[in-house]
């Protein structure tokens, strides 16, 4: 069963540019254009779903591991399920359990078989293609201004196939350290290249995306792996930070509608009333923007898919409960991060820290803006990434 994985793991890397049209099946109104016809990204999820119970049955197989993280992840999704189930749409609730479900196995797959014949070469192929494509897709749509509802929408902003430029700001924000670092680490002159080309292209999306989100991010996960590798160089680090900020403050309402730049405040303050209302369990994952409605203040935006911040959002949908969950897991997935870079040969120290750097440029995005694409399809799969790179690195070099 097992010799599938490569071709599994080659097929799910490729596809995360495609994951956010993932929210047309949900009873959310979506704030932009979606790529896909409801019945493609049916059936996309449906061959997710089914590499996910093929990777099941090999995670069952003897003998059975429980990694650090097993557990952490588990009281994730069980805080997720019980606020679904419990929250105004069970329906739509279940479906985030589902596909963060299938992230969960994802995770867990790729702690276990990374070191299978072909998975790494697989894994670091697919990867640096699908981002360079999915790059290169958001500049030439972006330029050529198709489709046109889309350049519209988005006032001018790289999108390509995300539904919000934060999206594909915020897959970027991973995507480039892990590429920056596979072209610092690898030996091979094709893989060198390829993930060169992910850099700029990646590079000029994320400029193109005109996410001040995405900036600052970036430039924080950046400033975390100088960090991380010296820490005499701090001022670096604070250096690279005021870079970040100076590009938003220079561009502040480039391709922004300025009346958007203070709509978060009254969103967030709608969010903590619903904290306050329902601070258990949450109203339930995906029901932030129907329950927005009876609480925003009388000048606030008229529709809110989310509260952009991730921990209010989870605070809001999932509850106290909830909130207890993801914190705990991001401790134990630090945790037995640092523990293995202790011991970290230097090239698999580059690889784990530059997978870190992006998940912490994740989370300073997350506090500003709640990205789906992040939470569902990188976040778990990034957290095994740094763990295997930290113990094994490139694994096998691609040929």
């Amino acid at each position: 069963m097992r010799r599938w994985l490569p071709a599994a793991f080659a097929f799910t890397y490729f596809v995360i540019p495609l994951f956010p049209p993932f929210i047309t099946l949900t009873a959310v109104t979506i704030p932009g254009v979606s790529l896909l016809p409801r019945a493609a990204a049916l059936t996309l999820l449906a061959i997710v779903g089914a590499i996910a119970v093929y990777a099941l049955l090999l995670l069952l197989q003897p003998p059975r591991e429980k990694p650090a993280t097993l557990v952490p992840l588990l009281l994730w999704l069980g805080a997720a399920m019980l606020a679904a189930m419990l929250g105004f749409d069970p329906a739509g609730g279940l479906l985030f359990v589902a596909i963060f479900g299938l992230a969960v196995i994802w995770h867990l797959t790729l702690l276990r078989y990374y070191r299978d014949p072909g998975v790494s070469r697989a894994i670091v192929w697919s990867y640096l293609s699908s981002g360079a494509l999915a790059s290169l897709a958001a500049i030439v749509m972006v330029l050529a201004r198709v489709p046109a509802a889309q350049y519209t929408i988005g006032h001018g902003r790289a999108i390509g196939t995300f539904i919000l430029p934060g999206e594909l700001a915020g897959y970027l924000i991973v995507f480039l350290p892990i590429a920056g670092a596979i072209a610092a680490c690898s030996h091979v002159g094709a893989v060198r290249a390829l993930a060169g080309a992910g850099v700029a292209l990646g590079g000029a999306a994320l400029l193109l995306s005109f996410s001040r989100a995405g900036w600052v991010g970036l430039a924080a996960g950046i400033a975390f792996y100088v960090l991380a590798r010296r820490k005499a160089r701090r001022r670096y680090a604070a250096a690279i930070l005021f870079a970040g900020f100076a590009a938003v403050l220079l561009v502040f309402n480039a391709h922004h509608n300025p009346s958007e730049n203070y709509t978060r405040l009254s969103i967030w303050q709608a969010g903590l009333e619903i904290v306050r209302r329902f601070p258990l369990t949450g109203v339930g994952p995906f029901d932030f923007a129907r329950i927005y409605a009876l609480v925003r203040l009388p000048d606030g935006d008229a529709t809110a898919f989310h509260a952009h911040d991730f921990l209010l959002t989870f605070f809001a949908e999932t509850g106290l409960i909830g909130v207890l969950a993801v914190l705990y897991a991001w401790y134990r997935f630090g945790i037995e991060l640092f523990g293995r870079l202790r011991d970290a040969a230097p090239a698999n120290k580059t690889l784990a820290l530059a997978v870190a750097a992006g998940l912490v440029g994740t989370l300073v995005q997350g506090s500003i803006d709640t990205v789906s694409v992040v939470i569902f399809g990188l976040w778990l799969p990034s957290m095994a990434l740094a763990l295997v790179f930290a113990r094994h690195g490139l694994a096998e070099e691609p040929a």
